[in-house]
């Protein structure tokens, strides 16, 4: 029994962490609402009958991507026009309330299926290269980020998570054309979907040129990650950009404007800008002082948190490019990177917590007992913070 159980732990381990990660985030969610006071922000409620369903079915980007679900796309005389959004996340709630009758229950089903996809297959990802060990850490520490109850809400976090991870395990096991579609459906879910492509033609690279080191055939049968990656496999690399592409010819039939998606972010204030000047911004001095701001409490500390998460995984992203492991340090500083040139430091701590490898690299220094528990502390302090917080329509992310 205990050897199939071994077997199996790829399964029922991220499983039970997913369930019990879950447990949390919903009992703080639901405990959290009576005790907190509201934010001064005016709430809507879909679901005032269900706390639970409420909380994760109704807070800020909830709304739109089930409006979108439910009645398209609203671009003419709307203050916040919803083509924001990319539609992979919407179409499958729409697909899937067919079954359930009920777009917030689509939802929640989707996002939450969706993350414990992303898990199990991180699990493989890290388990396979570095141990048992190193892959349970990777789901824990992915599932209690400080962010990770985005993960669970009707928020596109946890889609893009799966189509990521499956994109880079596809391509280590040598389906480099599936890797390269399930690439084009990451750049249907969000703008930084892009991304995927130069993370895996610098997987790609890599393996090619560990490949002639050790003397691989290019042309020997497909054996997976023993086959040298043909200049075919290249070009299958490439294709996520054509996710992005496909949504663009979409705006251009329905608005007449292809980057519709960038005109409309810019309702809420998302424009290119370079990072140089968004961090400038923190640092001009308050008109009381800095000593006077900091005893008033007066200081942006919302920014300030969102800006410290940047830092640390600009970081990790240094420390995978020292370590030479190109494709996750190329998908974890594109990923800071891209989002961090938008112009605002809002919600970029929910921007990282997609960009897994950072969460492998951890895992492998979670051997140490001390940066273990200090990962796990911390970690679980956020998240019940920030779930609280969410929970009472306080911005987090």
């Amino acid at each position: 029994m205990k050897v199939k159980l071994q077997s199996y732990r790829w399964l029922w381990m991220p499983l039970l962490a997913f369930l019990l990660t879950r447990l949390g985030v919903a009992g703080v969610a639901h405990f959290a609402t009576p005790i907190m006071a509201d934010s001064s922000v005016p709430p809507y409620h879909i679901r005032p009958d269900n706390t639970l369903l409420d909380v994760f079915g109704s807070r800020w980007d909830s709304g739109f991507y089930l409006s979108i679900a439910e009645g398209g796309y609203q671009y003419e005389n709307v203050s916040l026009p919803s083509v924001a959004f990319f539609p992979l996340y919407p179409m499958l709630i729409r697909a899937v309330s067919a079954v359930t009758g009920d777009g917030l229950a689509a939802g929640l089903l989707v996002s939450n299926l969706a993350l414990l996809g992303a898990v199990i297959l991180l699990y493989r990802l890290a388990g396979e290269e570095w141990g048992q060990e190193t892959g349970d850490r990777s789901v824990w520490y992915l599932l209690i980020f400080p962010a990770a109850f985005f993960g669970s809400a009707i928020y596109t976090e946890s889609l893009f998570l799966l189509l990521s991870i499956a994109a880079l395990y596809l391509a280590r096991k040598g389906h480099w054309w599936a890797a390269g579609l399930v690439g084009i459906l990451a750049a249907m879910t969000r703008l930084v979907g892009v991304i995927v492509a130069p993370m895996l033609a610098l997987e790609w690279l890599q393996r090619r040129r560990s490949g002639r080191k050790t003397g691989m055939n290019e042309t020997a049968p497909d054996q997976g990650e023993k086959r040298l990656p043909g200049w075919s496999d290249l070009l299958a690399t490439l294709l996520a950009p054509i996710g992005t592409l496909a949504y663009m010819l979409y705006l251009q039939w329905l608005m007449g404007d292809p980057l519709g998606f960038m005109r409309a972010s810019q309702a809420w204030a998302r424009q290119p800008r370079s990072p140089l000047e968004t961090v400038g911004e923190l640092f001009v001095t308050p008109l009381q002082g800095w000593g006077r701001a900091i005893a008033d409490g007066a200081l942006p500390l919302d920014n300030w948190v969102d800006f410290s998460f940047v830092l640390f995984f600009i970081l990790l992203g240094i420390v995978l490019l020292v370590q030479k492991r190109w494709s996750e340090a190329g998908f974890v500083l594109l990923g800071v990177i891209l989002p961090f040139s938008s112009g605002l430091l809002m919600s970029q701590r929910r921007y990282m917590w997609v960009l897994f490898p950072a969460f492998i690299l951890l895992a492998r220094w979670g051997k140490n007992t001390w940066v273990d528990r200090a990962i796990f502390v911390f970690s679980l302090l956020g998240l019940g913070l920030f779930t609280a917080m969410y929970a009472n329509w306080y911005w987090v992310g």
